[in-house]
């Protein structure tokens, strides 16, 4: 049986969601995001802003340097969720089989359905914008690298500064075909370093990638090159998976100003790691492995790890491993912009309840009461001294 796979990406999410708020929105030039005061960053823009030059993951001064009329909106993210979920529900209710993979972005295998994959695409555009009124945009094909690719392809195509609200069909057969015009930096698999080493080797298109014998692909990029020659003749038996495993959980945040307060960075660290803690309990998750993340003034980045002998979902569990990272790599006043705690190296499930013996069950204990009382009374419900201290000052 011929699959069904539809791509659906909603067109400016975070400002479609916002124009709903404020109307007067509607065809001005604004991002949503950070201030430029306080290194903000462009999370999403609208079209309009678009015809400056702005992106998404922009420093926001530089965005307002593009263009002086810009309007910054503050990034709202519990609504944008909210809002997420509904269209997911509209996703669902088309068929279980739905991948989501983020806040605005799924695909849908609607192979057992009995319509046409095109006629179900435009259905589900219609449904979204009327019931929700949110433009989105959908590539059709056989597969999950077609239907994307068509996605960003339609996207792309769209008049300048307007929304796209496109759809874009990849009939059966015709995915080789589609993709050999098509620039390396399209397939899925090539980033800019392997884009930069086909292009060295005159391999300037999707094409190019298709035409070469498959065992010169595998010489020169491994297993890698196995998988390009794939792609690039539009295979991809890769299922719409329901449901992912997480691999990891993490917590960053960038400051304002640079911080060289130990004090301040600490409190910063154990805030995030009771984050850390919390939502590996929520997904009922153990890991392995604690890692620090710190990005200095001058932008350089480093992360430094380390593997537990017993995995832990506990705050300070967590937080005494990353604070251990963060004293043995922080010399005294050096300034930070970017701090981060993260766990990863999730232990099975099947384990999870073995690991806790008589010296953890009241800490476990204890974590089940705050996060109880977080939840009723939200998170400022209860705090630790320090940060009472630090707030009084």
């Amino acid at each position: 049986m011929i699959r069904k796979i539809l791509h659906l990406d909603l067109d400016a999410f975070f400002c479609a969601v916002e124009e709903q708020r404020d109307p007067s929105l509607v065809g001005q030039p604004f991002a949503v995001g950070g201030r430029p005061d306080q290194r903000g960053v462009v999370a999403s823009c609208s079209y309009p802003a678009r015809t400056f030059g702005i992106h998404s993951a922009m420093p926001m001064a530089r965005a307002v340097r593009l263009c002086p009329q810009l309007i910054v909106v503050p990034s709202r993210h519990q609504a944008y969720s909210t809002v997420s979920k509904q269209v997911m529900a509209q996703l669902h209710s088309m068929t279980p089989l739905v991948e989501q993979l983020s806040i605005d972005e799924a695909f849908l295998d609607v192979t057992d359905l009995p319509d046409p994959a095109e006629q179900l695409a435009r259905q589900l555009q219609v449904t979204i914008l009327d019931k929700l009124a949110l433009p989105n945009s959908l590539g059709v094909a056989t597969n999950k690298l077609v239907a994307k690719i068509a996605n960003n392809v339609g996207k792309a195509s769209a008049l300048k500064g307007r929304t796209p609200n496109a759809i874009t069909v990849v009939p059966a057969g015709h995915e080789a075909a589609f993709l050999a015009p098509l620039p390396v930096s399209e397939l899925w698999g090539v980033g800019p370093k392997t884009a930069e080493s086909l292009v060295r080797l005159g391999l300037h298109t999707i094409g190019d990638i298709a035409r070469q014998p498959e065992k010169d692909l595998v010489r020169r990029f491994g297993k890698h090159g196995l998988d390009l020659a794939r792609r690039a003749k539009g295979i991809d038996d890769r299922p719409v998976e329901t449901e992912h495993e997480a691999k990891s959980i993490s917590q960053e945040t960038t400051f304002a100003q640079d911080v060289t307060d130990r004090e301040k960075l600490r409190i910063t660290l154990r805030r995030q790691s009771e984050q850390v803690g919390r939502r590996m309990r929520k997904a009922e998750l153990f890991g392995s492995t604690v890692r620090l993340k710190i990005r200095w003034a001058d932008f350089t980045t480093l992360t430094r790890q380390v593997t537990l002998t017993q995995p832990t979902q506990l705050d300070n569990e967590i937080y005494e491993h990353v604070l251990h990272l963060f004293d043995t790599v922080w010399p005294d006043g050096k300034r930070v912009r970017l701090i981060g705690v993260g766990v990863s190296n999730f232990d099975a499930p099947a384990r999870q309840l073995e690991l806790w013996g008589n010296n953890n069950e009241a800490d476990q204990r204890l974590q089940d009461t705050l996060d109880t009382l977080r939840d009723r009374f939200g998170n400022q419900a209860i705090r630790r001294g320090n940060q009472l201290k630090k707030r009084r000052s």
